[in-house]
């Protein structure tokens, strides 16, 4: 075996092995949102994982993947329907030498990821056959669109939009949709008091919020190191370095802006600032310096729990706090690049310009936040559109019986915990 072999063998052991790793981020968010949510519950917030990424692979596979990363035009990809015309017709990926198959796996994990993140915002009142009707249209016409204008030879990574995994691509969009569910399906029953002022609705087994935290930290790695799609040059040890550092400090950050704000170090708390850095550095972790990525982190760990304790104070009831630790987190992400991408690593990367910070000016800074913007507006005017629908036609809240009561046995006919 000669040494081109050899290196195409490994690169794609280790993109396997990063795929599996994103992919298995879906038990973590099991874990977190039924640790999140209350028992009653547990069996439907869980069980919609798997359903949630059974849905996000055959879509993503018959249409999505081709609208990301198809040959197209600035605004969406038209060729390689159901995975079909090999590496001509996905010109975007040529830069990675590994197997168009693998390629559309690992892509697929990011896809689940961003449903995943989605469904926060139906918790606790979601009705099922809303996450199969609206799973379909977010795998197939919105997750895809924004991909391609980043990744795929789109508008936005023509003008050098720098998001290395998908700060904006992923996270953003998961987060975005789930916030207009929210609002769209209102406050679950007891949440607000007649004055507006919120109740506490606590997750009913903090062990499980920890175990999904660790488990997406985790996973994490195969995220964001995994995006290299190489091992040759071992540039995947570096982002893998910046992803770890950024989740510690939002660990920390959190930790302490809790017993600032609240007066207990609170756990679920801690939890969600590992989240929200680790979703910070995604768009960054190959753009910025190990100094930086700490600095993202924290500063995304600390704003996130403010935020989450803002808006419910607003009257959003987001259970599971998907719009603060993706959704913030995400733009926060996102725009650091315009402050603190370093000029060796744009080098390394080809993609973009230096950030303010390292004399680049407001050009990459400017950049970032018309990304931003553009996928915010994308996701929320679509998300909007197909969510209304589904209100006002087959409806896609529960019945008050049904959520007081339990969806496990409403939705399902069995109990999470018999």
């Amino acid at each position: 075996m000669d040494g081109a072999a050899i290196t195409l063998a490994l690169d794609s052991i280790w993109v396997m092995l990063a795929a599996i790793l994103v992919i298995a981020m879906q038990g973590g968010f099991a874990l977190l949102e039924a640790g999140s949510t209350r028992m009653k519950n547990s069996g439907h917030v869980a069980g919609k994982q798997i359903i949630s990424f059974a849905i996000a692979s055959l879509g993503f596979w018959a249409i999505g993947f081709a609208i990301t990363f198809g040959n197209g035009n600035s605004m969406f990809g038209s060729t390689g329907w159901f995975l079909s015309g090999g590496e001509e017709s996905f010109s975007s990926l040529s830069w990675a030498t590994i197997p168009i198959e693998l390629k559309f796996l690992f892509q697929l994990a990011f896809v689940g990821v961003s449903l995943a993140i989605a469904w926060g915002g139906f918790a606790e009142r979601g009705k099922l056959i809303v996450y199969f009707i609206f799973g379909i249209i977010f795998t197939m016409f919105i997750y895809p669109v924004i991909g391609h204008w980043v990744w795929g030879g789109g508008w936005l990574g023509s003008m050098g939009m720098q998001d290395f995994a998908g700060s904006t691509v992923v996270h953003l969009q998961g987060a975005v949709a789930a916030l207009v569910a929210t609002i769209l399906l209102g406050p679950r029953i007891g949440k607000f008091n007649k004055d507006g002022s919120p109740n506490i609705i606590p997750g009913h087994n903090q062990v499980y919020t920890v175990l999904g935290g660790i488990i997406l930290w985790i996973g994490w790695f195969g995220f964001n190191a995994g995006s290299t799609m190489a091992v040759g040059d071992g540039f995947f040890t570096y982002v893998a370095l910046t992803t770890n550092l950024a989740a510690a400090a939002g660990a920390i950050a959190a930790l302490i802006t809790a017993k600032l704000l609240v007066g207990k170090a609170d756990i679920p708390a801690t939890v969600n600032g590992v989240l929200a850095a680790l979703v910070a550095i995604t768009a960054a972790c190959a753009f910025v310096e190990p100094w930086a990525a700490v600095i993202i982190g924290a500063v995304s760990g600390s704003i996130t729990f403010w935020t989450s304790i803002y808006f419910e104070k607003k009257g959003l009831d987001d259970p599971v706090y998907a719009f603060s630790v993706h959704g913030i987190a995400g733009v926060i992400g996102t725009v650091s690049t315009g402050f603190f991408a370093s000029p060796r690593l744009v080098e390394i990367t080809g993609i973009g310009q230096p950030g303010l910070f390292y004399g680049g000016g407001f050009e990459q800074l400017f950049v970032q936040v018309i990304g931003v913007l553009g996928a915010a507006a994308y996701v929320a005017v679509v998300s909007f559109v197909v969510l209304l629908i589904l209100k006002k036609t087959i409806g896609f809240r529960v019945s008050a019986e049904e959520e007081m009561s339990r969806l496990d046995i409403s939705e399902h006919g069995s109990y999470g915990y018999p």
